[in-house]
């Protein structure tokens, strides 16, 4: 069973703020498990389709969120973290166009959503979590020892995004992306259920400007005082 008392680091913020790749660096150097949150959606509906569960059977969805055999995996950094679903391998599979789409009708089941809450907290497990999300600190983890909210501009975010498509060869527009995050933002930041906001008693960072090796330092000072 998940002990309740294993330490936890939450790490919530917008996309593009650096999150993903910190979380990772910061589990592997404590040597922590890692959570990837946002990824959970897109494993149920994966895990759902290859159970012949039908994506509107929702007593079969809650069984099948419930009962996710997933683990998540630090890579190198750079690189997204890697997600074990029954013993497979599947980090490429749950993004495609597909299973995002899939994923967001299994979203909008409330019962789905509390089968998840619950499996998200069942990652507490010793010697401690890393939890990288929207609403760890607030929802999810409300009682974590640290609480991290990492952010960056808006123009940075862009700047960063546009990096990594141009990267991977996609012909993509900056200041189309830079209202596609403001518009997100907007969004996530006044939705009823779980606003996008820090908990309380989190430490904001903010990264615009630093290396991820600054912002790495400046986690791991945060967490030096669990």
């Amino acid at each position: 069973m998940p002990s309740t008392k294993a330490p936890v680091i939450t790490i919530d913020g917008p996309g593009g703020s650096g999150k993903g790749t910190v979380t990772q660096m910061l589990a592997r150097k404590l040597g922590w498990h890692l959570l990837d949150s946002g990824a959970l959606y897109r494993l149920t509906a994966l895990a759902a389709v290859r159970q012949g569960v039908a994506l509107d059977d929702e007593a079969g969805l809650v069984k099948v969120a419930a009962g996710l055999d997933v683990a998540f995996e630090p890579t190198a950094a750079g690189e997204p973290v890697r997600v074990i679903l029954a013993g497979q391998d599947v980090t490429a599979d749950i993004r495609t166009e597909t299973t995002g789409d899939n994923a967001s009708r299994v979203a909008v089941m409330q019962p789905v959503r509390d089968a998840l809450l619950q499996r998200q907290r069942d990652f507490r497990q010793a010697p401690g979590l890393v939890a990288d999300g929207r609403d760890m600190g607030t929802v999810v983890f409300p009682d974590a020892p640290v609480k991290i909210f990492l952010t960056a501009s808006a123009e940075e975010r862009a700047r960063r995004r546009y990096s990594q498509l141009k990267d991977a060869g996609v012909d993509v527009n900056i200041d189309a992306l830079l209202e596609e995050i403001r518009v997100r933002d907007e969004r996530d930041m006044n939705r009823s259920a779980a606003p996008l906001k820090p908990a309380d008693d989190a430490q904001v960072i903010d990264s615009t400007g630093l290396s991820i090796e600054e912002v790495l330092g400046r986690c791991m000072a945060a967490a030096g005082q669990a």
